[in-house]
């Protein structure tokens, strides 16, 4: 009797389902230290390089100086490195000279603002309406080639102060470059994932916000680059003109007082500060475009 209440006991456990072990999850791939170290020499070797480009330049920009070279160009008044690195000095612990800084970062600051969210949205509506296109473009190709100084009296007529025409004029140098890349990016929009999409059901505002936006992204990343670039062309042409304050009206005192040292401070100033913007531009918007990478 207990030997079959045993085999029954036996049966009933081969019957009953055993729990299967869970499957370990799989660890996350870690960078090997040969690609840190590879990735980690590409990076000196770029600043290494940038390094030498500048100094190279500086050391040119210095012999031309000292021999006073005048071969189709004069270096005769041209002021040596040494000379615009001490006027550069003593610059930067004076007061006025950082009020001449964020007088033109805050300019920049509010017309590329204004430029970036009214070009994106044009060039968006550009790209996906054509009556929006056919529209707007004659505007946009009759105003886009005149230049930021040729705007200058005009602006100075249309709005109250100096202050506001010369963000206006800023603003008009960023918008153009935003727009027409954001609706080059948007023509790009493969037209296969788009009727994909659609045939799955997706509204127009969801083929607009999933596909459309996501693939126009590096043209617009690139119109923003550009833009900036544009904004202080066109930001230092208002100052010189009609500004009491900034970096373009500093360089162009200093030219008005035959200050040559601080003709190229300036000028070095405006190309740091831009390079430096353009660079915080591009930064803010890598990571909207990390999809590009696992795509690759």
């Amino acid at each position: 009797m207990a030997t079959a209440l045993q085999t029954k006991e036996v049966a009933n456990q081969a019957t009953q389902p055993r729990p299967t072990a869970k499957a370990a999850p799989a660890p996350a791939p870690k960078a090997s230290p040969i690609s840190a170290l590879r990735i980690g020499r590409k990076q000196a070797g770029s600043i290494g390089m940038v390094f030498l480009s500048l100094s190279a330049g500086a050391l040119l920009w210095h012999l031309a100086t000292a021999i006073n070279l005048d071969f189709y160009i004069n270096f005769s008044n041209v002021p040596s490195p040494w000379r615009v690195l001490t006027a550069f000095v003593g610059h930067i612990q004076t007061e006025i000279f950082w009020t001449h800084i964020g007088v033109s970062m805050r300019r920049i600051l509010i017309s590329y603002t204004l430029a970036t969210v009214l070009g994106i949205f044009i060039g968006l509506i550009m790209g996906r309406s054509r009556i929006a296109r056919a529209f707007i473009m004659p505007y946009i190709e009759v105003v886009r080639p005149i230049p930021a100084v040729a705007w200058i009296p005009l602006a100075i007529l249309m709005w109250p102060t100096e202050e506001s025409s010369i963000i206006y004029i800023t603003f008009l140098g960023a918008l153009f470059p935003i727009v027409l890349n954001t609706l080059h990016g948007v023509e790009q929009t493969p037209e296969v994932l788009v009727r994909a999409v659609q045939s799955l059901g997706a509204s127009r505002w969801a083929v607009f916000r999933h596909v459309v936006i996501p693939a126009a992204l590096p043209s617009i990343a690139a119109g923003l680059a550009i833009g900036m670039g544009v904004s202080w062309f066109s930001l230092l042409a208002g100052e010189i003109i009609s500004g009491q304050y900034g970096i373009g009206y500093f360089t162009w005192d200093a030219y008005s007082l035959i200050n040559y040292q601080d003709i190229v401070v300036g000028m070095l100033v405006i190309g740091f500060l831009g390079t430096g913007s353009t660079a915080a531009v591009k930064m803010i918007t890598k990571p909207m475009l990390k999809w590009q990478k696992r795509t690759r």
